[in-house]
């Protein structure tokens, strides 16, 4: 083990972390570089990044923090997966990590991420994982960890997992005998999760005609179920996953397909979910996508309608287009805003009481009825919206208008990752941008927490003016960190 002093920010945001240790480490074959976690999991191409090795004692280290805590009473971890080739392999390697601690497994199958959040509660599970690379294509895979409460692991936790692996792996007692964990088989999550969901709607969704695009990914297994027993009739885009197609030109990040669908045969609207399902974009009779921002804007309208909206406050992350910041204004909403990430949204939800936020990207979290993002829900609620004001989708989503943006992701070395903050060339372009715009639109430039990128956006009212200095400041990133 070797530890290098070096300064960096946190994950945490935009909270300092100085003298943080950078830690390499070599054991049998693997590296890792810096720290296990990123802002959503473990995550990182199946066999190469993410190895059989590494999530073994990812199971192993999590067991030994479990144990510790439960006292005479052994606990059960609830494991599930998207539709990846990899996903059987790595849950494998999770349970023997799990058993050979003496830690229990309930092997719940192909479930949505939410699911899992959902479901340990109420199977009575001390903690549960999903394996998933969530949007990302099937080569890549990742390990993302629950509490039992429901909630995605707390950093201190993470913490201790990364401590075990990298530092002291010596300390995990194995277990002999009797006293090695169990697995087993539940084959009720899929309709309880799928029971749950139905129940959220207060209303029937009767005369309304849809599409629905799974990405062949966990939605895949409970989407049509959902939103048949709620009365719309459903036509099923990207529902045949085989391992390697989950995310591949469908879903989420490609809305073509279903936009196209949706105009071509008259229906009312259409959803898509990304591998996971813990993500939902919609698009409306017109094929006009409705992003997470129109997402939280519809339904939060409807919410404070009702007087359900908790606080007259919505949560977003810096992200957010500036549509949405004007829509709050308007419409006496007040804006509460975080660092990117549905877990810095949720941080803020739950430390100042309110109920609904979330990403442009489609993570919206509907706090009354969930403890993570949950596509499905999403998509119930925003047509729940639809049926309740008798109007249409592309009626409803009036109700904020989308300014320009422009982003631009820009391939990254791992080292340029560290090193964008402080490269002066960068901040430099940046400035310019911002001086050309005169407070007619914004910049912003981040590091993504889940891939080797650097976003570049820019919002403002003239997009070819937007689109130029995007590409500038792409430029001087890809020249200088890639």
């Amino acid at each position: 083990l070797q530890r290098i002093n070096i300064s960096v920010l946190s994950r945490k945001g935009s909270r300092p972390c100085f003298d943080f240790f950078y830690l390499i480490t070599i054991c049998k074959g693997w590296i890792i570089m810096g720290r296990l976690f990123g802002t959503d999991g473990v995550r990182g191409v199946a066999n190469k990044d993410l190895t059989n090795e590494l999530a073994m004692k990812i199971g192993m280290a999590a067991a030994e923090i479990l144990l510790k805590r439960a006292g005479d009473q052994r606990p059960t971890v609830m494991i599930g997966r998207d539709t990846r080739a990899s996903g059987d392999m790595l849950e494998a390697a999770l349970t023997a990590g799990f058993c050979s601690v003496g830690v229990n497994v309930l092997s719940v199958g192909v479930v949505p991420t939410p699911a899992i959040a959902y479901l340990v509660g109420k199977y009575g599970c001390e903690a549960g994982v999903m394996i998933s690379a969530s949007h990302n294509p099937c080569e890549y895979n990742g390990i993302k960890i629950f509490q039992s409460t429901g909630y995605k692991l707390p950093d201190s936790v993470e913490d201790e997992i990364e401590a075990i692996i990298l530092d002291s792996p010596d300390q995990i007692e194995l277990k002999t005998g009797g006293d090695v964990g169990r697995r087993t088989y539940c084959k009720t999550a899929v309709e309880d999760y799928i029971e749950h969901i139905v129940s959220v709607s207060e209303v029937s969704f009767d005369g309304l005609n849809i599409a629905i695009d799974t990405a062949n990914g966990s939605a895949s297994v409970c989407a049509k179920e959902i939103f048949t027993r709620l009365g719309a009739k459903c036509h099923m885009l990207s529902d045949t996953p085989n391992g390697v197609n989950i995310n591949l030109n469908c879903g989420s990040t490609h809305m073509e397909e279903l936009a196209e669908f949706v105009k071509a045969n008259k229906l009312d609207l259409g959803i898509a979910f990304d591998g996971d399902a813990d993500r939902m974009l919609a698009v409306d009779e017109n094929g006009e996508i409705v992003d997470g921002d129109k997402v939280i804007a519809i339904c939060a309208t409807q919410m404070k309608q009702e007087k359900k909206l908790a606080k007259n406050t919505a949560v977003v992350t810096v992200m957010s287009n500036m549509g949405f910041f004007k829509f709050c204004e308007d419409n006496g909403i007040k804006c509460a805003k975080t660092a990117v990430g549905d877990r810095y949204v949720l941080e803020r939800m739950l430390k100042d009481g309110y109920n609904i936020g979330g990403e442009q990207s489609g993570h919206v979290i509907f706090l009354d009825h969930a403890t993570t993002g949950d596509g499905e829900l999403s998509a119930v609620k925003l047509l729940e919206t639809v049926v309740k004001s008798g109007a249409s989708l592309a009626q409803l989503s009036k109700v904020m208008t989308v300014y320009p943006q422009v982003l631009i992701n820009v391939p990254v070395t791992d080292e340029g990752k560290k090193k964008y903050n402080n490269d002066e060339y960068i901040i430099s372009a940046v400035q310019e941008a911002e001086m050309e715009l005169h407070g007619d639109g914004r910049v912003l430039v981040r590091v993504s927490g889940t891939e080797p990128l650097v976003r570049v956006m820019l919002e403002g009212m003239d997009t070819e003016q937007i689109t130029r200095l995007g590409n500038d400041i792409a430029n001087v990133v890809k020249e200088r960190l890639s």
